[in-house]
């Protein structure tokens, strides 16, 4: 298979047009990618459009592949900017969690199988997990798993040799395989318990809460320290019951609950005065609640004021 930087005639004076063509009929793959990479959309946005800058300068007389090229600079800018944002998250305040997007896979997931595989690799869950892997090891991972892009292309656009990408492949799946907790992925099941989930939260139900909730649950909060959340993981159904039911008494105001699809799964999101506030989303495992997500940030809920 020709390499991305192979030569091929009469591209020098490739129309604008065709360029953004070009560009355009594989972003919504190189947005997928960068998202995965750094778990913030933001910043995908940013390193999709510094690849569009890098795909307009470059010589065209040097790319004969354009997808293979557009992949190699999105990951190399996403590893980057992915290593900045690492030593940015030791001062983070609190747990972290990916900024969720809301999922639209669209043509890229003709069947129910490839729509699972994309689900998952995008859920919270799997992006939390990855948050331990190196740069190197999280990009070889998405390029895999996510989008099945074989070795040989994934050595190229890391300049690796193509033995070193399956020994990073070998050891981020162990990693992943074993950071990953085992939910089930039923979304009927998963919206039901969120419905009934969030009416016992709202209403300060415990004894309803603590039907719901797995004996050993956990709640991850983040707000990166500009709203209230908790800062630490709360662990066991009575004491996340607890927490929520005191929440409920100290509500102040009422909130607009918008069901929506985010990272692959269902979600509610809350509003007041029109503006996303939090969002929910829990994870079952044998028809309880195993997991809550709260992520209260606003600077992750930009995105999801049009729902």
């Amino acid at each position: 298979m020709p390499t991305d930087t192979e030569t091929t005639a009469d591209t020098e004076t490739t129309p604008t047009d065709t360029l953004t063509d070009l560009f355009e009929e594989h972003r919504r793959m190189l947005l997928g990618v960068a998202y995965r990479m750094l778990g913030r959309a933001a910043d995908a946005e940013d390193v999709v459009q510094e690849a569009w800058l890098r795909w307009t300068a470059e010589d065209r007389a040097a790319v004969r592949e354009p997808r293979a090229f557009l992949v190699r600079i999105t990951t190399r800018l996403a590893i980057d900017r992915l290593r900045q944002a690492q030593a940015r998250r030791e001062s983070y305040v609190g747990p972290w969690l990916p900024e969720p997007v809301v999922t639209d896979f669209g043509p890229t997931a003709p069947d129910t199988a490839e729509r699972a595989l994309l689900a998952d690799s995008v859920s919270l869950a799997v992006l939390v997990v990855m948050e331990s892997l190196s740069p190197l090891e999280r990009a070889v991972f998405v390029l895999r798993e996510a989008f099945g892009f074989p070795f040989t292309e994934i050595a190229t656009a890391l300049d690796r040799s193509e033995a070193a990408v399956r020994q990073l492949a070998g050891r981020a799946r162990r990693h992943v395989d074993e950071g990953k907790p085992r939910y089930d992925v039923d979304p009927a099941a998963r919206r039901d318990l969120t419905e009934r989930f969030l009416a016992a939260a709202a209403g300060g139900d415990l004894g309803e809460l603590l039907s719901l909730l797995a004996p050993d649950a956990r709640l991850v909060g983040d707000s990166g320290g500009k709203s209230k959340a908790p800062l630490r993981v709360i662990d066991t159904a009575d004491k996340i019951g607890r927490f929520l039911c005191g929440v409920a008494k100290g509500a102040q105001s009422a909130y607009d609950y918008r069901f929506a699809e985010l990272n692959g799964a269902p979600a509610v999101v809350a509003f007041q005065d029109g503006r996303p506030d939090s969002v929910f989303q829990v994870e079952v495992r044998d028809g309880r609640v195993q997991c809550v997500y709260i992520i209260r940030n606003p600077d992750k809920l930009h995105a999801l004021a049009g729902l």
